[in-house]
């Protein structure tokens, strides 16, 4: 058992494994989707509470931890460290996208400056670090994030964040088909649900991205 193996979809069932992964920290960095405040936020519903304690548990107790993990072996070895979040320029919205206008649980008004559109505050930014602020699912589709990684010579990226069947899985195809090299930390990432979380993981695997453990990725880094 291991990433190689790992969470094959019916297309990919008795698939070649793929070779070792050689990233190079010059060419490799970390990016974290949308884990804000608004999420962490608990419902004054006690069955809307009850509904979401398995994802508030699994993000305190695993998510938050490996993304600070991570992002300090990043920064220890000179690696950059990018940051995503999902907000709006506009107090009333206007310049959300269609998805983010919907109603139902996506609906989202978000101004950027309000609390509770922030970066929780184990994984705020450091200063000097880039932060992108999006009003699309797609870190890449909604800013200037492809012109920066490719500004910077990237080509591996490393991602964590929030919600794996959702903004994680938008951003991790957009890139790539921009033939970006991409990495999904399995428990570095939530769904709503754990179902959803390993399904989504099984649907990207091997054709948009590898998912790898936090632990098989310190393995390749050599952290």
């Amino acid at each position: 058992m291991g990433w190689k193996t790992d969470y094959r979809s019916f297309y990919y069932q008795g698939a070649p494994e793929p070779e070792e992964l050689l990233l190079d920290p010059k060419e490799t960095v970390l990016l974290t989707i949308d884990i804000q405040n608004i999420y962490m936020q608990q419902s004054d519903d006690e069955n809307e509470r009850a509904r979401w304690a398995p994802f508030h548990d699994r993000m305190t107790g695993i998510v938050i931890p490996t993304v600070k993990k991570l992002q300090g072996h990043f920064r220890a070895h000179g690696m950059d460290v990018l940051h995503a979040r999902i907000a709006c320029m506009l107090a009333d919205g206007r310049d959300r996208s269609l998805s983010q206008k919907k109603p139902g649980w996506n609906y989202l008004l978000l101004p950027k400056d309000e609390v509770s559109s922030q970066i929780v505050p184990d994984l705020m930014p450091l200063p000097g670090e880039v932060e992108l602020t999006k009003t699309t699912d797609s870190a890449l589709t909604g800013t200037n994030l492809r012109l920066i990684l490719q500004n910077m010579g990237v080509k591996n990226v490393v991602m964590t964040g929030i919600f794996t069947d959702q903004c994680v899985s938008s951003t991790v195809r957009s890139l790539a088909d921009e033939s970006f090299n991409v990495i999904v930390i399995e428990d570095g990432c939530a769904a709503g649900t754990d179902e959803l979380h390993q399904k989504e993981l099984e649907i990207i695997n091997m054709i948009y991205c590898h998912v790898l453990s936090s632990d098989e990725l310190s393995q390749v880094m050599g952290f």
